[in-house]
């Protein structure tokens, strides 16, 4: 499909809270670097600014991010800091909290509750904002969010957040965070050939409730953080031919095919694939036709 001239409203809009956003949105992760968390060779720094830039130019207006997502020598929230500021009025920036990585790169346990508001202010700091648009509680194997949970509905209360979300989940931490303070946005690993009874069923919950659902790793697949699959199945080869598409354009319109409320925020740092990706919000899919892979 010729792609240089679409745009992120071709995908279509999805209300986050009180923001309208474009349904194609941007990761940053990949920005840092191209080994799995960035543990290996830094990005350019130049083109990483550059798909940040383009990335408005071409509608985005949706960005996911994170304090843990750097490299030794690159930032994300730094990198959209410094291609952004001051930033414009319909860009919405979503950031994550409860992984926690120390200042050498290495992971820790999960962030405590009394830590959170720590985290939350570094975000705010490296983004130079005075708010943040989206949190979301990044659950790291805990059984409960209740008490993590509400320390964000806290921060939310004082100002320094607008929005809440909760990212890999299963349906009964929504209820839990729901009880708590409202969850507009839910944010799961999920693609065309990763999904499990628990996701489908937040899936489907999302959608009755009209709260977004955001699968990351869509492209990916079984890759996850490694970068986008190489593995086709023959049907997905097929139907990127019968749309003159790229094998990741489909997996991410199929994405978009899962209800009007689920958003796509695919990652990557080359200004090529951040053009493709987008125009992937043009393509529309029979979902059903791959809906047994």
């Amino acid at each position: 499909m010729t792609s240089g001239t679409i745009t992120a409203d071709a995908s279509g809009t999805w209300n986050l809270g009180d923001l309208s956003v474009n349904r194609v949105g941007l990761g940053a992760m990949r920005l840092t670097g191209s080994a799995a968390f960035h543990q290996g060779t830094p990005s350019d720094r130049l083109r990483s600014i550059a798909v940040l830039r383009k990335a408005i130019d071409l509608g985005v207006n949706h960005i996911d991010t994170a304090a843990f997502y750097f490299s030794a020598l690159r930032s994300a929230n730094e990198l959209i800091n410094t291609a952004l500021a001051p930033y414009p009025d319909d860009l919405l920036i979503a950031t994550k909290v409860g992984p926690y990585r120390d200042y050498h790169g290495a992971w820790g346990t999960s962030a405590r509750p009394d830590q959170l508001r720590g985290h939350v202010e570094e975000n705010l700091r490296q983004l130079g904002r005075d708010h943040l648009d989206l949190v979301y509680l990044r659950r790291m194997r805990q059984d409960s969010i209740a008490e993590h949970f509400g320390v964000l509905a806290e921060l939310r209360e004082a100002g320094l957040i607008r929005h809440l979300g909760i990212s890999d989940v299963t349906p009964r931490h929504l209820a839990e965070a729901q009880a708590i303070a409202p969850v507009i946005s839910v944010q799961n690993r999920y693609a065309l050939d990763r999904h499990d009874a628990d996701t489908d069923e937040l899936l489907r919950l999302c959608g009755e409730q009209g709260i977004a659902f955001v699968p990351f790793y869509a492209v990916a697949g079984e890759a996850g953080a490694e970068g986008a699959t190489t593995a086709h199945d023959e049907e997905v080869l097929a139907l990127a031919r019968e749309h003159d598409a790229s094998p990741a354009q489909i997996r991410i319109a199929w994405t978009l095919g899962q209800g009007p409320h689920v958003l796509a925020i695919p990652g990557t740092g080359n200004p090529d694939h951040l053009v493709e990706n987008v125009a992937a919000g043009a393509i529309r899919l029979n979902v059903r036709h791959l809906d047994s892979s």
